[in-house]
């Protein structure tokens, strides 16, 4: 493959849209950021279509992207398919493809299946995890197949540095690259951005999430709640979180219990609506603890948003602390940076202009640039 100027590469995946998440995101956009490169493209997934498509269908998407949707009638549309393999194999063989790209979560059945198909027929393998792996670190290592396909050649990755410190572990002490997802910085950044006066408006503190457990949403009101409760009445502060999921009940409930009002849940916003908040934002909070990368984050601090997160998670690769945003311990400490930067508005005043002048390095240009040296390394080896 060292000589290759254009590829044809099979992404596999568990989940592609229209699923909503991090992964399907990622997966999608690098499809697509690849074929406008030049590069041959189709996604083999067991995620049904937009319009039920399944049972091996092949859809067609702009930039030329053909996606094999390998679904089987499953409750909730449960991304499984354990009859995949056989065809997937065939339809690999007869492709011409010259490498296969699987894309693993902590559960990733049908992707798993497919490295071995993949390995099967002979195709250069890389295989990056968007996960936390965690507890599940000494169980997987038992499991001993990452150690295998590390020993199959395939060029094992993650998408920020603690992540592939666990998949490294997890592996057996393999070599584990850092594969950061990307992000359109310019488009991100362009766009109305809000006149922002301290004085009138105060501090406006924005994020985006799914709500549900995993990613802390009762946690980040608690900071929030803590940040009002330290900073002076006199100065505004006023919150907005973007997203859907079943903590939205809970979380009014801690709202209307605590008389935060302040505080708005506007639900899912499509990706212009994200741009504009990111826009009127003066500071992004994230609580989550097990955050393999923190696309939302990355996508905030693309806008010129700087970043309040938890010590420890992925979020470490799009952050400098002190410059781009805070990087704390503990919840009590994220109340404490969100009371001390609405506090300190030249400070904030100077992260929120530098970060507007200056793009995050994970921009989609270079995500792709290392996603085809992952692709040179599984093939160096294969």
């Amino acid at each position: 493959m060292a000589g290759w100027s254009l590829v044809k590469v099979a992404l596999l995946s568990d989940c592609y849209p229209p699923r909503l998440g991090g992964i399907e995101r990622q997966v999608h956009d690098l499809a697509h950021r690849l074929a406008h490169d030049g590069h041959t493209v189709e996604v083999f997934t067991a995620t049904a279509g937009p319009d039920g498509e399944r049972h091996g269908a092949r859809t067609a998407e702009e930039d030329g992207v053909v996606v094999h949707r390998l679904a089987i009638r499953l409750p909730a549309g449960v991304p499984v398919n354990p009859f995949a393999p056989p065809e997937v194999r065939r339809r690999l063989e007869a492709g011409g493809f010259d490498v296969a790209h699987a894309h693993l979560g902590v559960v990733s059945p049908f992707a798993t299946d497919l490295v071995r198909t993949a390995l099967g027929v002979g195709l250069p393998v890389a295989a990056t995890f968007h996960c936390v792996l965690g507890r599940a670190v000494p169980a997987v290592r038992m499991g001993g197949h990452l150690r295998r396909w590390a020993g199959r050649g395939v060029a094992l990755s993650a998408v920020s540095e603690m992540a592939a410190a666990q998949v490294a572990r997890a592996a057996g002490g393999a070599d584990v690259a850092v594969l950061n997802n990307g992000v359109d910085t310019g488009w991100w950044r362009a766009g109305p951005t809000a006149d922002h006066d301290d004085d009138r408006d105060g501090v406006h503190v924005v994020t985006a999430m799914r709500l549900v457990t995993r990613k802390r949403p009762l946690a980040l009101l608690g900071a929030l709640h803590a940040a009002r409760t330290r900073l002076d009445p006199a100065v505004p502060l006023r919150a907005t979180i973007a997203g859907e999921g079943p903590q939205r009940r809970a979380m009014e409930g801690y709202l209307r219990a605590r008389g935060m009002d302040w505080v708005t849940l506007p639900g899912r916003l499509d990706r212009e609506g994200l741009r504009s908040l990111h826009h009127s934002g003066d500071l992004y909070i994230t609580a989550a603890r097990l955050e393999a990368f923190g696309i939302a984050a990355l996508e905030a601090r693309a806008a010129g948003v700087p970043i309040v997160a938890l010590r420890g998670t992925g979020v470490d690769d799009i952050v400098a602390h002190g410059t781009d945003g805070l990087l704390v311990d503990g919840d009590a400490d994220l109340g404490l940076a969100v009371a001390g930067l609405a506090a300190d508005r030249a400070r904030l005043r100077t992260m929120r202009d530098r970060l507007r002048g200056v793009p995050p390095r994970q921009d989609w240009g270079t995500a792709v640039a290392a996603t085809l040296g992952e692709y040179r390394r599984a093939g160096a080896s294969a």
